[in-house]
């Protein structure tokens, strides 16, 4: 396996529970700013007997990639859910639930610390 290829995965796998990210972001993370589609070529590529929180990867307009009703998207929707992951029409508001996102600047307008 390639080394960029370990790195967009390590990427992928270190994104917490009640958490996502676009496919760019995890492309920035891996050091392949850039590179989101990589990512998604990745992602349909993942080796036999490796799991991956596939489900936390988002375009990044916060929308699942998968067609809309397939199976593929009610699971998507279904695991997010399970971690506490508000999606609504297909989107997750990056802002709340994103890798980045600073809850307490969100919710209440505070300053950076």
């Amino acid at each position: 396996m390639q080394d960029s290829h370990a790195r967009v995965y390590a990427a992928i796998a270190a994104i917490p529970p009640g958490r996502v990210a676009s496919y760019g972001a995890i492309a920035a993370r891996a050091g392949l700013p850039g590179r989101a589609r990589l990512v998604g070529k990745l992602l349909g590529e993942v080796p036999d007997g490796m799991e991956l929180p596939w489900f936390r990867v988002l375009r990044s307009s916060g929308h699942i990639a998968l067609p809309a009703g397939s199976r593929g998207f009610r699971e998507q929707c279904r695991r997010l859910r399970a971690e506490g992951v508000e999606v609504k029409n297909g989107r997750v508001a990056l802002s709340a639930f994103g890798l980045d996102a600073d809850t307490d600047r969100v919710l209440w307008g505070m300053p950076d610390a």
